[in-house]
C-alpha cells in the first residue's frame, strides 16, 4: 500500500488530466489518515470568472448535509431529548401527511433511515426567513403516502426537513444555528457556510449545468436551492479539509480533533450500522444506516454519503476499520467518473478497499414482454412513464414537474433493456451512471407498483 502523502502526490497530478477529461470545470479532495490530512485542489470555480479553485475553496456538499442533520438529532438522542423509536409526532404534533394513521405511526427512526413512506422529492420555497423550516411542514399536508412506514426504504429528502424542524423546536433556534453552535464551532471549522451569505465570505465554487445534451457546461442559473431544504442539502458549503474534520469525528466514536465530545461513546457505530436493506441497484449503496449510505464489500463495509445540488456534486467515503475518511467537491460535469477514479484509487491504495463495480447493461440484452412494467409513475417532480414498441424495445420518458421545470429540467426519453429478473437498465449512461429500474409490488392487475430508483415512484392511479 501507498503512504498519504503519495496518494496525495498521484491525486495532485491526475486531476487536471481528468477535469478535462470528464468535462469538470474544478475540484477540491482531502484525505484523512489517522490524525493526518492532506487536500488540494484543481480547476476553476467558475468558468465566467475564470477564479481557480484552492484547497480552502467551499463547494456546496448537498445530500451529505443529511449527515450532519443525522447528527444533530443524535445529539439530542444523547441528552435525552429525543427517543428515536418515538412517533414524530411526540415533538412536533403538527406533523401532518395525507395520511393521517401514517402520520401518527412514523417514528424519528424511519425518517432517519429514508423508510417513512411518504413522498420524499419536495422542494416547495417557503421563503428565507427562519420560520421557513416551519412553513415548509405546514405545506406537507398534502403529501401522499407511497407504502407502509417501515416497508421498506426510499431516499427522502422532506423527510430530513422534518428532522431539521424537530431540532428547530428542541433547541428553540434556526436550523443553520444549531449547525454552527452544535457542529460546527465545536469541530473548529473555519471554512464552512450554511448559506449564500457565509459563502460569499470565502472563495466559492459556482455550479455548472449543461444546458443542452452533448453542450457546454456553463454556470449554473442560481447558486442554491430553497432554504427550507436545508436539512436535506440545498445551503451547505464548505471545503474538504472541514468535512474530513467531521468524518474523524465519527471515526473517532464522537471525538472532535481537540478532544471536544460531540456524540456520545457509542452513538457514532449506532449511526454507521445497518438498518434497512435496499433493492439491488448496484448504485445508493447496499444497506443504510441513521443517516449514512453502507456499501457492504468483500474487503469491508464503505460507508459515507453522495451530494448533489444545482451543478455541483460532492461525495464522501470512510473506512472505519482504517481510520480513512475522503471528500471530494466539483462543480459540473462527468462528476461520476471522477469520483470513480479519484476515490476508488484512494480507497485502494490506502485502505485495500474497493468500491463496488458501476451496473452496465448487458451485451446482448434478452427480448421480454414488459407489460408487467408498462404505465406511468408519478412523483411531485416528474411522471416516468415505461412504453413498449411494436419491435419489443422498451422506452421510459421522464416529463419533469414543478421545481424540476423551474430549474430547466426537459424532458428526456431513454431505451431500456432487460437486466435481471424485475429489473431493466438504460441502454446510454447519465452522467456516468446506468441507474437500474427495478419494479416492485402488484397493482392488483399484474402491473408493477412501484418503479424504484432509490426512491419508490409509485404508478399513477394505483
Amino acid at each position: 500500500m501507498s503512504n498519504l502523502d503519495e496518494v496525495n502526490a498521484w491525486i495532485g497530478e491526475q486531476v487536471p488530466k481528468l477535469l478535462r477529461q470528464y468535462d469538470v470545470p474544478g475540484a477540491a479532495w482531502a484525505v484523512l489518515q489517522g490524525e493526518q490530512v492532506a487536500d488540494g485542489a484543481a480547476g476553476l470555480l467558475n468558468k465566467a470568472t475564470g477564479v481557480e479553485a484552492t484547497p480552502d475553496s467551499v463547494f456546496q456538499i448537498g445530500s451529505i448535509t443529511k449527515l450532519w442533520t443525522s447528527t444533530l438529532v443524535l445529539q439530542l438522542a444523547d441528552e435525552g431529548k429525543v427517543d428515536i423509536g418515538n412517533p414524530v409526532r411526540t415533538y412536533l404534533p403538527e406533523f401532518r401527511i395525507a395520511d393521517e394513521g401514517a402520520a401518527g405511526q412514523i417514528t424519528v427512526r424511519q425518517l432517519l433511515n429514508h423508510t417513512a413512506g411518504f413522498e420524499g422529492d419536495i422542494f416547495t420555497d417557503t421563503g428565507v426567513g427562519d420560520d421557513c423550516l416551519e412553513k415548509y411542514v405546514a405545506t406537507l399536508a398534502g403529501t401522499p403516502q407511497l407504502f407502509p412506514p417501515g416497508e421498506q426504504f426510499s431516499y427522502n429528502n422532506a423527510g430530513y426537513c422534518v428532522l431539521g424542524r424537530l431540532v428547530e423546536v428542541l433547541r428553540g433556534k434556526p436550523y443553520d444555528a444549531c449547525l454552527r453552535e452544535h457542529l460546527i464551532a465545536p469541530l473548529g471549522l473555519t471554512h464552512t457556510a450554511t448559506g449564500p451569505y457565509e459563502a460569499i465570505m470565502f472563495r466559492a465554487a459556482m455550479g455548472h449545468v449543461q444546458p443542452a445534451p452533448g453542450g457546454e457546461y456553463v454556470p449554473a442559473p442560481m447558486w442554491a436551492m430553497a432554504r427550507s431544504n436545508a436539512p436535506a442539502g440545498s445551503m451547505l458549503a464548505m471545503r474538504p479539509r472541514d468535512l474530513v474534520a467531521f468524518a474523524r469525528m465519527h471515526l473517532e466514536d464522537g471525538l472532535a480533533a481537540d478532544g471536544t465530545r460531540v456524540l456520545a461513546p457509542g452513538t457514532p457505530a449506532r449511526m454507521h450500522a445497518r438498518e434497512v436493506g435496499l433493492p439491488d441497484l448496484g448504485l445508493m449503496g447496499t444497506s443504510w444506516g441513521l443517516g449514512f449510505e453502507r456499501f457492504e464489500t468483500p474487503a469491508g463495509t464503505i460507508i459515507g454519503h453522495d451530494g448533489s445540488t444545482i451543478g455541483q456534486g460532492a461525495f464522501l467515503r470512510m473506512v472505519p476499520e482504517a481510520g480513512l475518511a475522503v471528500a471530494l467537491t466539483t462543480n459540473g460535469g462527468d462528476t461520476v467518473s471522477l469520483y470513480r477514479d479519484v476515490v476508488g484509487h484512494v480507497l485502494d491504495e490506502l485502505s485495500g478497499a474497493t468500491l463496488p463495480a458501476l451496473p452496465v447493461p448487458p451485451a446482448d440484452p434478452r427480448r421480454i414482454d414488459a407489460e408487467r412494467f408498462v404505465g406511468t409513475y408519478s412523483a411531485d417532480v416528474f411522471d416516468l412513464t415505461v412504453s413498449q414498441d411494436d419491435e419489443h424495445r422498451i422506452w421510459i420518458e421522464q416529463i419533469p414537474k414543478g421545481v424540476f421545470v423551474e430549474m430547466g429540467g426537459q424532458v428526456e426519453r431513454t431505451e431500456l433493456v432487460h437486466y435481471r429478473d424485475d429489473m431493466l437498465i438504460p441502454v446510454e449512461a447519465d452522467r456516468g451512471m446506468h441507474m437500474p429500474h427495478a419494479f416492485l409490488g402488484d397493482d392488483g392487475t399484474g402491473h408493477a407498483l412501484y418503479l424504484h430508483l432509490g426512491r419508490a415512484v409509485r404508478r399513477a392511479g394505483a
